[in-house]
């Protein structure tokens, strides 16, 4: 069987003998397509409802620590681990096993469920509402009831999601971003079902595909490569593990008949690194919940351990340093990173241990420390968000630029393919046997257009029986967009034309955001919002709840259609069907705006948002950004400040592309860094920017999770090396079986991070009913 397509013949693999193919033919030359696994189930309502049940968990979790310091997490990871459990100690039970197809849907429906707090602004616009002043309100409604809050969540829900469908193509199978979470979930669901690495698997298609792991190593993204601030933007665990895995690209890939080889024809040297039994995952995450849970109860009878003044009274009670021991923290620090929680040290010592006394003591801002309106808190949280804006904006350029460039190449590239004579006759016979005989090596396609073909097979996408129909993508995009404008229009009074120009511009935004995320595992949602923020303050000025909504929606669109984008690319590399994952996001969606508002709804009840207990410091720096936008003035003195650290920052993303570009070894003078090195060490402003605008109790026990589990995985390291070499094992060895290792202790503090922000989330949601209903 053969078609035509551009200059040559495209035949089907499965049409040529096998006898006929010659195994030193390179691969290039072999059509590659990429094939839904049809052996097992890709879509059951069984893994849904666990999906949702877990997603709810994580939803009431995320809430929390969202309205907390706004920290969300995607689990993905977790959720797959927690399913992979519950169905294991089911599996009796069970006439059909569940499968690694299986738990993707599994994954997206928890991973959908779980976000919605961010997606839909319960932590960040609903909050800012709340802080407006009469005037500001003007008469619009801000204060929603359980209905109208589910309508908000619905508006916010759908578009980014249908918008994220048609980029799957360009991103994951054309070009092949890394979506590092999405890859180490991919990786942790064929660790649990016995399956073969899925990156490593990449090493045997045509000239060209990469693993997520290979890539880490040569980037040339244009951007900052870090552990991203998974408070705004997701789920940082996929950079932790992919960092561990990049070193050596070959290890554990299936080409080793025995588990053991290099990958490389270097038998002789083992790779194998037992992993830890999923028993004793779930155990170990078992245990970190119930100690995370038992703490939250310990605060809550005793409120007096949640800030404990270990810097003193003075510096306790004026100036606001303050520890709270919670393993929650500690636990998002283990999953942001080290770096990242450096950075955030960094900016918590700048902002509150330097800036703060300079504003409070040179009378600029004269009130309580802690008061946002007139207390250096509220000073020194606008050059925050200065070094938020001028990070995110100038990274959104940079991956514009790019974008614009490779937009160009292709074009170009189409353009010149065309041009060239066609190579082969119109006879399909003829044809089919002048590519047969270039398999076999007598007559070989030049170079241009052997790149021609290889292209076109790496591009080959699945069965269109498992993608999304292009009229329901484009119906439901239309559709939501309707839905979108009539609820803003019906809640807010906003004329349906401004919400049109927000989705319109909260598109391309999303497609930026998307390609960022794909490229950095950093998806700058809070950047993408600013944008709609500047945008709309010239089309409604003055209308700050209208800016508010505005910089929502764009929030939304990026947050839901990164979110996807992971998932996709989790079920790409698992061979799961596209369609499956698609269904599963939307009903894990729709299912989470009913429960985020309820749960919404309980926490005003019980305590105040804002307040000292929730003080949702992500809507602060929404409804500043809002009235500067709009012309209200800056607190004395502050915009000197301002310029230079965002000056600083938009400098730091510019050096990290020449960075990018640099050798793998860099000589700064005396000094010989890694590129690598430098690159994960690189300042993240997002990361400096929270450490600001959150208070330093928060930012503190973060840190001390991340150095104790970076000293803990040194520990296990220099251990297990000190034994090796004790019983003569080679330092060859023992070279390739190290970042195996590393990798390992990285996944066991990932899932005990995980129960323990799980732990107090959880326990805080049930003090929450029991103190709702008592009422």
């Amino acid at each position: 069987m053969t078609t035509k397509a551009n200059n040559y013949v495209r035949v089907s693999y499965d049409s040529i003998p096998p006898d006929s193919i010659d195994d030193d033919i390179p691969e290039i030359q072999r059509p590659a397509y990429h094939k839904v696994d049809t052996t097992q189930a890709q879509f059951t309502w069984r893994a849904v409802v666990v999906g949702l049940l877990f997603g709810t968990i994580l939803c009431f979790s995320n809430l929390w620590f969202g309205l907390q310091s706004g920290w969300i997490s995607m689990m993905s990871l977790q959720s797959s681990l927690v399913g992979f459990a519950v169905f294991k100690a089911l599996e009796h039970l069970l006439d059909i096993p569940f499968g690694p197809a299986e738990n993707v849907v599994l994954q997206s429906t928890a991973v959908a469920t779980a976000t919605m707090p961010l997606a839909g602004g319960f932590v960040g616009i609903l909050p800012a509402f709340k802080l407006l002043e009469p005037e500001e309100i003007g008469g619009t409604r801000t204060e929603l009831n359980y209905g109208q809050l589910c309508a908000w969540g619905l508006a916010l829900t759908f578009f980014g999601v249908f918008f994220a469908i048609p980029l799957r193509k360009q991103t994951i199978i054309r070009e092949k971003l890394k979506f590092p979470s999405g890859t180490a979930t991919a990786q942790m669901i064929s660790v649990l079902h016995n399956r073969p690495d899925p990156t490593m698997a990449q090493e045997d298609e045509p000239r060209g595909q990469s693993s997520a792991m290979d890539a880490d190593t040569g980037s040339h993204n244009g951007l900052t490569r870090r552990r991203e601030d998974a408070s705004v933007d997701g789920d940082a665990v996929g950079s932790s593990i992919a960092d561990c895995g990049d070193r050596q690209p070959n290890e554990g890939s299936s080409r080793s008949s025995n588990g053991n080889g290099n990958g490389n024809g270097d038998e002789s040297i083992p790779l194998a690194v037992d992993d830890v039994r999923w028993v004793t995952k779930l155990v170990s995450l078992f245990v970190a919940f119930v100690l995370s849970g038992t703490y939250a109860l310990l605060a809550h009878f005793f409120p007096i351990v949640s800030a404990l003044p270990i810097f003193g009274n003075r510096l306790s009670k004026v100036w606001a340093w303050n520890l709270t021991p919670s393993l929650s923290y500690a636990g998002q620090g283990i999953i942001m990173g080290l770096p990242t929680c450096i950075w955030m040290l960094v900016g918590s010592v700048v902002g509150w241990g330097i800036l703060s006394p300079l504003a409070k003591n040179m009378g600029w801002a004269p009130g309580e420390v802690s008061d946002w309106k007139t207390g250096s808190r509220g000073w020194i949280l606008w050059i925050s968000l200065a070094v938020m804006i001028a990070e995110s904006v100038i990274s959104l350029g940079l991956v514009a630029a790019k974008e614009a460039r490779n937009a160009y190449v292709r074009v170009h590239h189409t353009i010149s393919a065309r041009r060239r004579p066609n190579r082969f006759s119109d006879n399909d016979t003829e044809n089919t046997a002048n590519y047969q005989t270039s398999l076999t090596g007598t007559n070989e396609l030049d170079s241009d257009q052997t790149k021609d073909f290889s292209e076109d097979h790496q591009d080959m996408d699945v069965d269109p029986r498992f993608l999304v129909p292009g009229w329901v993508t484009w119906t439901g995009l239309a559709a939501s967009t309707l839905l979108c404008m009539g609820i803003v229009y019906a809640i807010f009074d906003i004329p349906m034309y401004d919400t049109l120009i927000a989705v319109l511009l909260a598109l391309p935004l999303a497609v930026l955001g998307v390609r960022a995320l794909g490229e950095t595992d950093l998806n700058p949602v809070s950047g993408i919002g600013k944008v709609s923020q500047v945008v709309f303050a010239g089309i409604m000025p003055g209308n700050i709840v209208g800016n508010l909504v505005a910089g929502g929606i764009a929030e939304a669109g990026a947050q839901q259609a990164g979110d996807l984008m992971q998932d996709l690319k989790t079920g790409h590399l698992l061979n799961a069907s596209p369609r499956a994952q698609f269904v599963a996001q939307m009903i894990g969606s729709v299912f989470s705006v009913f429960i985020t508002a309820g749960a919404y709804i309980l926490y005003n009840k019980v305590y105040t948002i804002p307040g000292p207990e929730l003080p949702a410091p992500t809507a602060q720096v929404w409804l500043d950004m809002a009235r500067l936008v709009n012309g209200h003035p800056l607190p004395p003195h502050v915009w000197p400040f301002i310029t230079v650290f965002a000056v600083v920052f938009i400098a730091l993303p510019v050096a990290a592309l020449f960075i990018d570009r640099a050798n793998d070894v860099i000589v700064l003078g005396p000094l010989t860094i890694r590129k690598s090195t430098l690159q994960r060490w690189w300042p993240s402003g997002i990361a400096f920017a929270i450490g600001i605008y959150n208070t330093p109790n928060f930012t503190l026990m973060r840190a001390i999770g991340a150095i104790g589990a970076a000293c803990i995985t040194e520990a296990v390291v220099a251990r297990e090396r000190k034994l090796r070499l004790s019983i003569g094992t080679d330092d060859r060895i023992w070279n390739r079986q190290e970042p195996l290792l590393r990798r390992k202790v990285a996944m066991m503090a990932i899932i005990v991070a995980s129960g323990f922000v799980l732990g107090e989330g959880t326990f805080s949601f049930f003090i929450l009913l029991s103190q709702a209903f008592s009422k």
